[in-house]
């Protein structure tokens, strides 16, 4: 019985590490790659408007100069990689035919960037009232 809930845990503790290890570097990635723009003349660092961004911004009709880039760019990211490592880590545990694992992930995948970005979009409008 102990052994049985042992393996168990250790199972999921290879999910968590394999979901956090595959999220911390697509977050980094991104963020620091993706979203940031070369150096201005002032010497400062800034922040582009990337497709997930000018998305939200046109859907939820937000004020772009009202807008912190910075807090955009950090939501857009922690979003992209938490969708990102979901996906993955469930396709990877999934012991289906490639075929059908691709299927799956290509549904997931849209339902997650629905559902995350409309949480994330009203919480951003409301934040704004």
């Amino acid at each position: 019985m102990v052994v049985g809930k042992i393996i168990i845990l250790q199972y999921i503790l290879e999910l968590v590490i394999i979901f956090l290890s595959i999220y911390v570097g697509v977050f980094l990635v991104y963020y620091f790659f993706l979203c940031r723009k070369k150096k201005t003349k002032k010497g400062r660092r800034g922040f582009k408007i990337t497709n997930e961004m000018s998305y939200l911004i046109t859907r939820f009709k937000l004020d772009e100069k009202s807008l912190d880039l910075r807090r955009l760019a950090k939501g857009v990211a922690l979003i992209n990689g938490f969708i990102i490592a979901f996906v993955s880590t469930v396709l990877i545990n999934l012991k289906f035919q490639t075929v059908i694992r691709l299927l799956i992930g290509f549904v997931l995948l849209f339902i997650l960037i629905y559902a995350c970005y409309e949480i994330y979009g009203n919480y951003l409008k409301k934040g704004r009232k």
